[in-house]
């Protein structure tokens, strides 16, 4: 056997069983930790990429937002809350990733236990509710890391005491602190786990919203000589109506694009006993869900919006199904913990070899193939 085949085995036979022996936060912990260790070794990066890296191929390679994907599959937030590990999770074949969610000031979240692992079903359950450090001390750990291999995405939030008519105030505080610090931006109103905060998804509180958001945007571009973008993280749980009201108030604000979806309160088809935990379900069971919103998003916009695909991909074939939707790019968080940090590495082959069977040349090809 090569090592290339040996090193999802070392995974799965000894690394996950391990780490899924101890609590699934604490496990959490110790790889935020351990990559936030490596990638302050000297080398230890440079490792990390020669064993977990993905060498980049101009069929996927994609160039968006003014931005330089080496490939097409990120990091979604939620596991680097902090930006705690940003030079370890760069080098182990991410071509983007998100940190946050942040908040301006700091805060505990919600009780614990409140991550829960569903292996039957191959998914999470999280009620974290945006526990994290704040906007300053996110600031100062990307101030350190300026040279990345990949773009960082930085995810915002309210703090879980603003009112919904103050939340404007929190996202504007996050850009104005972090602007100089984050490729593009991602503002999350759609967590299932903070009361309340879906509602700004909706008519005119998104509309209000996503006036101040991009006010304090512009504002900052001036003020910093460089123009960054923003996007829109959704919810899945949303009937027909409300996400196409959605989807015209996204394009009518000037956002430049859209991330779908986050996790659902949906527990439909599960079997593992944890699914009667309350919070957001990531994993497998998301896959279809994510998949027609993207379809939606896209139709809907006839593919002005551009999509970053989020929600049960697992395999090269998942990935590929939300970008001939409408995806440009996608992102992984769940894929990560079950399948270990060659995922990308499998994914990335699996995707060449969608594309050659479909005779695309390059990946924005297929982005839409669904819809001509």
């Amino acid at each position: 056997m090569d090592g290339v085949e040996d090193k999802p085995v070392l995974y799965r036979n000894i690394a996950k069983p391990l780490l899924f022996k101890i609590d699934a936060e604490k496990a959490h912990h110790l790889v935020v930790g351990g990559l936030h260790t490596a990638g302050a070794v000297p080398g230890a990066a440079k490792a990390l990429h020669s064993i977990w890296g993905v060498e980049e191929t101009s069929d996927l390679a994609v160039d968006l937002f003014g931005l330089h994907f080496p490939t097409p599959v990120g990091l979604a937030a939620g596991l680097d809350k902090n930006a705690a590990a940003v030079e370890g999770f760069s080098s182990i074949g991410f071509g983007f990733m998100e940190v946050g969610t942040v908040t301006p000031i700091g805060q505990p979240g919600n009780d614990q236990p409140r991550l829960f692992r569903l292996p039957t079903d191959e998914a999470l359950i999280n009620r974290m509710g945006f526990n994290n450090e704040g906007a300053e001390a996110m600031a100062r750990k990307l101030s350190g890391n300026q040279s990345r291999r990949i773009p960082v995405a930085i995810n915002i939030g309210k703090n879980k005491v603003t009112p919904n008519e103050e939340a404007y105030m929190d996202y504007q505080k996050c850009i104005r602190t972090l602007y100089p610090y984050g490729d593009f931006f991602v503002v999350n109103i759609s967590s299932p786990n903070t009361p309340d905060l879906r509602n700004l998804q909706y008519g005119n509180e998104l509309s209000s919203l996503l006036g101040f958001i991009m006010e304090e945007m512009k504002e900052q571009s001036i003020k910093h000589g460089s123009s960054k973008h923003i996007l829109v993280k959704i919810a899945p749980d949303v009937s027909d109506i409300e996400l196409e009201s959605m989807i015209d108030v996204l394009e009518s604000s000037g956002v430049s694009g859209v991330i779908a979806t986050n996790t659902t309160l949906s527990r439909e088809g599960l079997n593992h006993q944890n699914a009667k935990e309350s919070g957001g379900l990531s994993g497998k069971p998301l896959r279809s869900r994510s998949t027609e919103i993207i379809s939606r998003i896209y139709k809907r916009s006839h593919g002005r919006l551009p999509i970053i695909g989020s929600g049960g991909i697992f395999t090269g074939k998942d990935a590929y199904e939300k970008i001939k939707a409408g995806a440009s790019l996608v992102e992984i968080y769940t894929a990560l913990i079950f399948e270990g940090p060659d995922v990308n590495r499998k994914i990335h082959a699996e995707l060449r070899k969608c594309l050659q069977q479909d005779g695309f040349k390059h990946i924005s090809e297929a982005v839409g193939a669904d819809h001509n």
